[in-house]
């Protein structure tokens, strides 16, 4: 069954100004920002997602794990950034259409944390916030059978990818599937569904503007709640990726070094054999020469491999 939600206009809007904001990415070469860009968003990606699961970490400590150093700090919450760590380093081997794959997920992320890490609950819970019971999950023996239907829709539906992880975001949240860290693994999926279809997402800190409008996300969840529908939701998180898009955009003067370009190549040439003129049709703002130093660096670090002569040389990703 597809889960209830309405195709706003305002939703409308904002995807078509998403879809504009994705091409501008691409046009930038930033669907794979810098290396150095994307540890910065990776740890701002799992110190706000934690934060907003009252982990106290701050950036410069989670930073610290990151680079293997010692950090003083509760033992759980430093448990807490690890597990995240280990998680999002292995975005590719989850499938984000897989129950399996999002119990496998949960188990990495809350090993150490709880017992039942990548099992299902099983007794009935409510979500406190405050002093108040703000919703009443669903009863443990209706967990499977919502979770198939909602992962049937994520691998059927032919809705857009972009209102897809919405809806999964927010009803994952309504089911609740697990004890603990239903939040995290909410916001997780949606970037690895988002992923699938747009590789800037990866590193794309959504979480962190999250994190600054925490109290508006949950009045947004409240509202889907009492509305029946996760139209409220949907329309929210659109709006923080439209926002975390700009903030990406905003970058100025950014530049690309020799193996941030060789990496972006690869990830579009795949295997494919290419010529030089092939990698200068991306980076129109390099001159020939500075391309064949980075196609000559690439062959010597071992990245490539060359064959032909002279005009008739061809490269490939080993």
């Amino acid at each position: 069954m597809k889960p209830p939600y309405t195709i706003t206009g305002k939703i409308l809007k904002l995807v078509a100004s998403i879809s504009e904001r994705i091409g501008e990415v691409n046009s930038a070469h930033l669907h794979k920002p810098p290396a150095e860009l994307r540890k910065k968003n990776r740890i701002k990606t799992i110190q706000s997602s934690l934060e907003i699961e009252g982990n106290t970490l701050t950036v410069d400590q989670v930073t610290a794990i990151i680079e293997s150093k010692r950090v003083s700090g509760p033992a759980k919450d430093v448990l807490e950034v690890q597990n995240a760590l280990a998680v999002y380093e292995n975005l590719d081997k989850f499938n984000p259409n897989s129950f399996d794959s999002f119990c496998e997920a949960h188990g990495m992320l809350m090993k150490g944390l709880i017992d039942s890490a990548g099992r299902l609950r099983g007794k009935s819970v409510g979500i406190v916030r405050g002093s108040e019971i703000t919703h009443v999950a669903p009863k443990s023996d209706l967990l499977k059978p919502l979770l198939n239907d909602l992962f049937s829709y994520l691998k059927n539906d032919d809705e857009i990818s972009l209102i897809k992880s919405c809806v999964f975001h927010y009803e994952m949240e309504f089911i609740h599937p697990f004890i603990d860290g239903n939040g995290r693994m909410g916001r997780l999926w949606q970037t690895l569904i988002l992923k699938k279809a747009y590789p800037v997402f990866e590193f794309l800190p959504v979480e962190s503007i999250i994190k600054e409008r925490q109290e508006k996300y949950y009045e947004a969840l409240a509202g889907s709640d009492n509305s029946g529908e996760s139209t409220i939701f949907i329309e929210f998180m659109l709006e923080v990726i439209l926002e975390s898009l700009d903030e990406l955009l905003s970058i100025q003067n950014i530049s690309l070094t020799n193996i941030d370009r060789i990496n972006l190549f690869r990830s579009i040439v795949k295997e494919a054999d290419f010529a030089r003129k092939d990698y200068l049709k991306n980076f129109r703002e390099i001159s020939s020469a500075t391309a064949s130093r980075d196609l000559l660096f690439a062959v010597e670090k071992g990245i490539l491999e060359k064959s032909g002569f002279k005009n008739s040389t061809k490269y490939k990703f080993i």
